[in-house]
């Protein structure tokens, strides 16, 4: 609901005019400062030596952040507020949040090297957001431009979840954190192609077959949640390089977005 109080102002005639005061729509909001909470919670657990509670709450962020824009959309609910809400939160929970669990987990074992490759993965998310925030024209609304923040959190805290899961100290496998972190931060201001799923139309009849599929994943799921999950993530990570090579060999256009470069409103800086 649009959450406003009338005002009453007079104008130059005398006559009363009531005026609506600018709110905010508290729906979609809930669920952006759920999915903020999922990233603090990571980190908190994180401090306290529960990484696989760390990692779950990046999952749990990931839905939630997921839900949001949608709700808007469905809702009619959309405005600049929750969309500048919505990037904030996303960068502390699928930004800081990893990068801090990752080296409280493993990097800080490396010195410099590990808090240089936890700051070039929260460096890598925020400029991944802020060029997320100014595409001006979606070439291809299919891919996104860059590995998605949700997506690269969720291989730092899958790597961390599975190895948690089965009882691998975080020291044993510094260096491959260390690559991972690096990879997923770099992957994510690279313009290489990752597909969207934005153009599934979830109120369209399907199949049957399809309902049964997705019954069977869920199970597969439920299996091993941690390696699965984890398991997805890494396809989804290395797919889009998969999907650059292809473009590429058949001369298609790589670039699937167009940035702007205007200088912005003086009173939008803060």
């Amino acid at each position: 609901m649009h959450g406003g109080n009338d005002l009453d102002t007079t104008d130059t005639d005398g006559v009363v005019v009531r005026k609506r005061r600018k709110g905010i729509y508290i729906l979609p909001n809930l669920f952006t400062l759920a999915a903020l909470f999922g990233g603090f919670y990571a980190i908190v657990m994180a401090i306290d030596g529960r990484f696989d509670l760390a990692a779950v709450g990046i999952f749990c962020a990931m839905v939630l952040d997921s839900l949001d824009g949608r709700i808007a959309r469905m809702t009619n609910t959309q405005s600049a507020f929750g969309e500048q809400m919505d990037s904030l939160s996303d960068m502390v929970s699928f930004g800081a949040a990893p990068a801090i669990i990752a080296y409280v987990w493993a990097l800080k074992g490396l010195g410099r090297w590990g808090w240089i490759a936890a700051f070039v993965y929260c460096a890598c998310a925020a400029l991944r957001l802020a060029r997320f925030n100014v595409n001006t024209s979606v070439v291809d609304k299919r891919y996104f431009q860059g590995l998605p923040s949700p997506a690269a959190a969720a291989l730092v805290a899958g790597f961390i979840w599975v190895m948690t899961d089965l009882g691998v100290a975080g020291s044993s496998v510094a260096w491959p954190m260390f690559a991972l972190a690096l990879y997923a931060g770099l992957t994510m201001v690279t313009n290489v192609p990752f597909y969207s799923f934005k153009d599934i139309n979830m109120k369209r009849s399907v199949p049957f077959v399809v309902i049964v599929l997705i019954a069977l994943g869920i199970a597969v799921i439920n299996i091993d949640p941690p390696i699965v999950i984890c398991g997805l993530f890494l396809l989804y990570g290395f797919s889009g390089y998969v999907i650059y090579g292809w473009r590429k060999a058949k001369g298609m256009q790589t670039s699937v977005i167009s940035t702007s470069t205007d200088e912005p409103e003086e009173r939008g800086l803060h």
